[in-house]
């Protein structure tokens, strides 16, 4: 992936705001607002460290969970054609729909 980054063992995601003219970095599997800007990729790192910081310091000092928690369950809503294709592809690879979305999003996440 590669607008993706790892700081202290945290994955970020980043992307450019056209806006301000600055990246942005994201820290998604975290349980509150610890975002980060910078405008070059070595400050995007320094500037995640510290919000990374600031916020697990945080969290310890409320005691708040950081990490967000995932059930394993999610709905999914598209269109009846592409429901269709999808089930026709996991039949054709001999899967169940379930264990053919579930290989889809590993490959597509690797």
């Amino acid at each position: 992936m590669n607008n993706v980054i790892e700081i202290a063992g945290e994955k970020a995601v980043v992307t450019f705001d056209p806006e301000i003219r600055m990246l942005r970095g994201e820290f998604v599997e975290l349980n509150g607002g610890a975002d980060f800007y910078a405008e070059s990729v070595h400050d995007l790192l320094e500037e995640g460290r510290k919000s990374l910081a600031v916020f697990l310091e945080m969290c310890t000092e409320k005691g708040i969970e950081p990490h967000r928690r995932f059930s394993g369950k999610f709905n999914v809503r598209l269109d009846r054609h592409d429901h269709a294709a999808a089930v026709i592809a996991a039949a054709a690879a001999g899967k169940s729909l379930n264990e053919w979305i579930v290989g889809v999003i590993k490959e597509a996440a690797a």
